[in-house]
């Protein structure tokens, strides 16, 4: 199965929220750990993945601070707020209804 690279605006805003439950990441960090989790299957580019960022900080479900990454560069580290975490459940629950939904409708077809 080819990479999957064109994630729905929405799915990728979940797939970050949930990288992050874990430990604050940086950019570059919850790209890999959601291709790794993924067994490759799911890749992010950087050009769909920082304006995924910047969107959730906007929103304040994450925060970013700055510190130092495992080759000592300065990298934004990105961090679930309260408010994210409540929204990380809110699109899990939508998640599993869409899920089913659309499984209804494969069923039927």
């Amino acid at each position: 199965m080819p990479p999957q690279s064109d994630l729905l605006q929405g799915t990728l805003d979940l797939l970050i929220l949930k990288s992050l439950t874990l430990e604050p990441m940086h950019g570059w960090g919850i790209a890999q750990r959601i291709q790794q989790v993924s067994k490759d299957v799911l890749q992010v580019g950087q050009g769909s993945l920082y304006p995924a960022l910047h969107r959730l900080e906007y929103k304040g479900w994450i925060e970013a601070e700055w510190g130092g990454s495992e080759n000592n560069r300065r990298a934004k580290f990105y961090s679930l707020t309260k408010t994210g975490k409540k929204q990380l459940e809110t699109e899990l629950e939508n998640w599993e209804r869409l899920t089913k939904a659309i499984g209804l409708v494969l069923k039927e077809a």
